[in-house]
């Protein structure tokens, strides 16, 4: 293929991921079918939101199984590459921090196969917990109003959101942000 052909190729493409990303983003989250609408959360300091939820050997979990604890919440899916990038920090940071009261909660948008084949070989040592399409309205009560992954919320110790991360994240950027909280 022509080098000039291609390159107008991959200009055109840019242009119109630009262009798309900045139309999604003019635009109200999209419906997700429910019974009942999401209530988006607005405020940085504002109880968590509740949730049950099976882990991958189809164990049920609570939200309020953390209270107590800093939870660093973090959704996800095994095909993102910002989420893929973030977890072996986590996997770090949890061993560091558990002993303080801080653990991570992963929330996969994702089917349960791919979960459990993507975190075996990398050894996940927190909570995974398996939400799929339902991951996307839960992900949006705790405030993702952009609707992006990863998108992570810090909750501290009482159960209030402190913190909302709608970016990948760095291990010394939930360090600076938990230190105040532990």
């Amino acid at each position: 293929m022509n080098k000039k052909l291609l390159l107008g190729i991959i200009v055109i493409g840019i242009a119109a991921g630009v262009a798309a990303n900045w139309y999604i983003t003019q635009q109200k989250a999209p419906a997700v079918a429910t019974s009942q609408p999401a209530k988006v959360a607005k405020q940085e300091s504002m109880r968590r939101p509740d949730y049950t939820l099976k882990d991958p050997e189809g164990v049920s979990h609570n939200a309020s199984e953390y209270d107590g604890k800093v939870v660093i919440l973090n959704f996800w899916a095994t095909w993102c590459p910002p989420c893929r990038r973030e977890m072996p920090s986590f996997i770090e940071f949890q061993d560091e921090y558990e002993k303080k009261g801080v653990t991570f909660v992963g929330i996969a948008l994702d089917e349960l196969n791919a979960v459990i084949n993507f975190i075996d070989p990398m050894g996940v040592n927190y909570p995974i917990l398996i939400a799929e399409q339902e991951g996307i309205q839960l992900s949006q009560t705790y405030g993702n109003r952009l609707n992006v992954i990863p998108f992570t919320v810090i909750i501290d110790r009482k159960g209030n959101i402190v913190k909302r991360l709608n970016h990948e994240v760095t291990y010394e950027e939930i360090e600076k942000l938990i230190q105040p909280l532990i």
